[in-house]
């Protein structure tokens, strides 16, 4: 398979991944956590990646390509033990205490005190898969597609 061929299907591949996200966001009503939302950032880089591989015909961008692809995959990885209690998340991934806060505050509507979007709860899942996971696999058959193409002459 052509070089260009092979960026183009990751490139597509890593915008399907991140239009999926604000899709189960935006239309499926589903909550970001913050390890959803870094998961995120690497695939915008290998969109922009793509596109400035595609246009200028750099073959190295592909190894950048690679390493965006392997980055999500790693926090999506990390996202999954959280999920599953194999290792503690992030603080700011967990609902803390409404102690401190005070009841008029917590009656106020002004006031933002909206729950944390907990990272270590299964919001959605395919075959006993998180989003996470999938992000995680998919992502890293994309980094193998973008390895591709950075050998492809």
């Amino acid at each position: 398979m052509p070089r260009r061929t092979l960026i183009l299907l990751a490139t597509l591949g890593s915008a399907a991944l991140l239009g999926g996200a604000f899709a189960f966001q935006y239309i499926g009503g589903l909550a970001p956590c913050q390890l959803c939302l870094w998961q995120r950032w690497p695939h915008a880089a290998a969109i922009l990646i793509g596109v400035v591989a595609l246009t200028t015909g750099w073959r190295g961008l592909a190894w950048l390509g690679v390493i965006a692809a392997l980055a999500t995959a790693a926090i999506g990885i990390f996202h999954v033990g959280v999920e599953q209690k194999w290792w503690e998340g992030l603080a700011s991934c967990t609902a803390g205490s409404i102690e401190g806060i005070s009841t008029a505050d917590l009656l106020d509507p002004t006031k933002d005190v909206a729950a944390v979007v907990r990272c270590d709860a299964i919001a959605w899942q395919m075959l006993g898969i998180s989003m996470a996971g999938w992000n995680a696999i998919i992502s890293l058959v994309l980094a193998g597609i973008w390895v591709k193409a950075a050998r492809t002459a």
